[in-house]
């Protein structure tokens, strides 16, 4: 199993695009729970969202039914 991020994955790329222009996101989980905020970083295993209290969650990507930029 590979330990770097493989950058060359659309879905990689995509999440490191919303990371760097600071967009909201919503993540839907598999618990039907919706996860709102900014991106902080992501490695193979995990998202970090920070919310609009600056509380960061990590979410395990496995975890995750769906990812969306959040209308504005």
């Amino acid at each position: 199993m590979s330990t770097e991020l493989e950058t060359g994955l659309p879905s990689v790329r995509q999440i490191q695009t919303l990371t760097r222009d600071e967009q909201e996101v919503e993540l839907k989980l598999i618990t039907n729970d919706l996860i709102t905020g900014k991106i902080r970083w992501q490695d193979n295993q995990c998202i970090c969202v920070v919310d609009h209290y600056d509380q960061p969650t990590i979410v395990w990507r496995t975890a995750i039914v769906y990812l969306k930029p959040k209308s504005i």
